[in-house]
């Protein structure tokens, strides 16, 4: 048996494959050997005494569509995910939109924010109602408000007029 790295090495870059995949005929080393041009090389090819291995794993020429790596992973988000993020953006954008009319206040605003991230709302209707009921909580305070003011301020005038009072009798005792 006869060293044909050289021929080996011929039909490798004729035929476009690498050396691993060509193989030859064992019973026909004697033409492979006289083989000195491209073209013998394609000829002898032709015939089938040169051949050329299949390749093994996955294939060269088709590549892979998408890179697989940890950080290219897409998977869909879970359901309760998705609804959470569909609640928090309608709910935020109605906040921002009641702040830019004017009807809540920084503080409000804040305050209604963070509880939307908390979860306490479950859609718009129920945060309208808590607001609906936050209002009607603050005008019964600012009325309870109003009249204890009014009360104070009826005690006060009161006392001042019964001290006036007072005052005016010493007053004339005096003359």
């Amino acid at each position: 048996m006869t060293n044909l790295a050289n021929k080996k090495q011929l039909a490798a870059r004729t035929l476009n494959v690498g050396k691993n995949r060509i193989h030859f005929n064992s019973d026909n080393f004697a033409e492979i050997k006289e083989a000195i041009t491209k073209q013998d090389i394609r000829d002898l090819h032709a015939e089938g005494i040169i051949m050329i291995k299949p390749v093994k794993g996955r294939k060269a020429i088709i590549k892979r569509k998408t890179v697989r790596g940890p950080g290219r992973i897409k998977r869909t988000v879970s359901k309760r995910k998705q609804i959470y993020v569909k609640i928090t953006r309608k709910l935020r954008r109605y906040l921002k939109e009641l702040k830019r009319i004017g009807a809540i206040d920084n503080n409000l605003y804040l305050d209604l924010r963070k509880k939307i991230r908390m979860r306490e709302f479950k859609s718009k209707a129920h945060l309208k109602e808590y607001l609906k009921d936050l209002k009607e909580i603050r005008t019964e305070k600012i009325k309870t408000k109003e009249q204890a003011k009014e009360k104070t301020a009826k005690k006060t005038k009161s006392k001042e007029k019964t001290e006036t009072k007072k005052t005016k009798t010493k007053e004339k005792e005096k003359w």
